[in-house]
């Protein structure tokens, strides 16, 4: 238990907020919303996010993977869907520019009516071309922050990284264009509209490239952990070469401090799983703490058990009591760890 200083606790880590009936120590959620409707979706959001940080607590490497093919799944549709309207909408911009086949190497496919098969250019057109390019180039300006900082969760070199994410924008735009140009003969002599061609350019294109970018950005984007673990193999190897010592220094003072950044990301991404957990619990204790009260006041169901309601009450507490001093341990190690290193 937390003796005394339990209500100090938590008034830190949630803030000020309803408070249900209390044994030893206070339980209390985040406020919500005086709307209605945005309270029903917060305590929804709430309990999801609670139950998502216990099982990442208890399946680090599960949970990891998830989120990181969740969004990158929704960021990827994400400028999929915006590469599409683009492609869609601009090439009306540059319609003076389309008058025929525009490109290299314009060569005719007879199997396709001899539709001209072009592969840096577009087959309707340098306006179209254009429209290809502002649209592929600025989805990947969006798609590259928010893969970079949310899914990956990476802090290397910003302009490394950028540098290589571009290498491998421009080789995969070179390999589905190639692809590209030759379905662009056929749509072209089947006469397909312009919105389905524009659509199934997009898929083909943007598919294609959310496949191969994936395991792209996981050599990209390391984390700091795995940051870490390669500058300490890096190390283990100069030292295995008796390498120069001012070198085998240098790298030690890079896996330092990736050391300390791998660790600081850690312990506060386990305070705020720890956090949003004890708050979850807190939320199912005080709907639990209602429900008995409801049913004292004539205000329950019928059927109704209050000696079930009160013991699942009582369970839903002592949970609650069992994050919020996990949460109280995560905060006390993350402080204890930033103070070490702030000392040393």
């Amino acid at each position: 238990m937390l003796e005394n200083k339990s209500d100090d606790i938590l008034d830190n880590a949630f803030g000020t907020g309803t408070s249900a009936a209390t044994n030893d120590i206070e339980i209390k959620s985040k406020p919500l919303s005086d709307n209605k409707l945005k309270a029903f979706f917060q305590r929804i959001y709430r309990w999801w996010l609670g139950k998502w940080y216990e099982y990442a607590d208890r399946h680090k490497k599960a949970a990891d993977f998830i989120y990181t093919v969740f969004f990158f799944f929704v960021f990827s549709v994400g400028v999929t869907i915006y590469q599409y309207l683009v492609m869609t909408f601009l090439p009306y911009a540059f319609e003076k520019l389309n008058k025929g086949a525009w490109g290299w190497p314009n060569v005719k496919i007879k199997a396709a009516g001899d539709q001209p098969y072009v592969l840096f250019g577009d087959a309707n057109g340098l306006g179209y071309f254009i429209a290809f390019e502002i649209a592929t180039f600025t989805a990947q300006c969006i798609n590259f922050p928010l893969q970079r900082n949310i899914t990956y969760r990476s802090h290397g070199n910003v302009v490394w990284q950028a540098f290589w994410y571009f290498i491998a924008w421009a080789l995969i735009s070179v390999f589905t264009l190639a692809l590209w140009g030759i379905i662009n003969c056929f749509v072209i002599f089947w006469g397909w509209p312009e919105a389905v061609t524009g659509l199934l350019k997009t898929l083909v294109t943007g598919l294609i490239s959310m496949v191969i970018f994936f395991f792209i950005f996981m050599i990209t984007f390391p984390n700091r952990e795995k940051a870490a673990k390669i500058l300490s193999k890096r190390l283990d190897r100069l030292k295995a070469k008796r390498a120069d010592e001012q070198k085998i220094a240098a790298v030690r003072a890079r896996y330092n401090k990736a050391r300390y950044d791998a660790d600081l990301d850690r312990l506060t991404r386990e305070k705020e799983g720890a956090e949003a957990a004890a708050d979850a619990k807190a939320v199912v204790y005080e709907a639990a703490v209602v429900k008995v009260e409801n049913i004292k006041c004539g205000k329950g169901k019928a059927g109704d058990d209050i000696a079930a309601a009160e013991s699942y009450r009582d369970k839903a507490y002592s949970n609650a009591v069992a994050a919020v001093e996990k949460s109280a341990q995560a905060t006390a190690a993350l402080n204890d760890f930033v103070a070490a290193y702030s000392a040393a």
